[in-house]
């Protein structure tokens, strides 16, 4: 009996360790250049370029912006707020989906055509269009097969709105006009800013 005691402390100590081991490395990672406090007392600055998905409804960062629109079959409309050159070689779209027909929407036809894609519902068929160099742009993939675009792009309600990002390789510097393509909506010309 001694050694079932001693075999359950033990293991209790393991947990414990291991819970203090993980509270600390998550504390680790929470605080980042040198403790930077939250700027409105709930959420932490932002640190990352790339766009993150937000929920559905959430307005896309400068969404005030608008350099561009395409609307679509069914009420769909994708409005344009930057097109911004990147130091890393990429370049960034930013918009806003918005639902304003009568039915759901779900972004199945926006999608690519390669069959090993993993992103299903998602702007992954966007590309960038240089006319005077004569060049398409496709939106960037991960190591993992996933568009460096929005995903999960299904069920958008009518009345709703969602932000929408997609990276594409920079075309050389001297371009500065683009045409931004999406499946089934008209093309936009759109300025690239650094």
């Amino acid at each position: 009996m001694s050694i079932r005691r001693t075999t359950k402390a033990a293991r209790g100590a393991v947990a414990m360790a291991s819970a203090v081991g993980l509270a600390l490395v998550v504390a680790g990672c929470g605080g980042g250049e040198g403790g930077a406090k939250a700027t409105d007392g709930n959420k932490p600055p932002a640190r990352s370029t790339a766009p993150k998905d937000s929920g559905p409804g959430s307005p896309a960062a400068d969404s005030d912006k608008v350099i561009g629109e395409m609307k679509g079959p069914d009420g769909v409309v994708v409005t344009l707020h930057s097109v911004v050159r990147d130091s890393g070689g990429f370049v960034t779209v930013n918009g806003t989906v918005s639902n304003r027909g009568s039915r759901a929407f779900n972004a199945i036809d926006w999608r690519s055509n390669e069959t090993d894609l993993r992103s299903r519902s998602s702007i992954s068929g966007a590309t960038l269009v240089d006319k005077a160099g004569k060049k398409r742009y496709l939106v960037l993939r991960d190591t993992n097969g996933e568009c460096l675009c929005t995903t999960g792009l299904s069920g958008l309600m009518p009345g709703a709105s969602r932000p929408v990002f997609a990276q594409f390789p920079a075309p050389p510097a001297k371009v500065t006009e683009v045409d931004f393509q999406l499946p089934t909506l008209p093309p936009a010309s759109v300025q690239i800013t650094d």
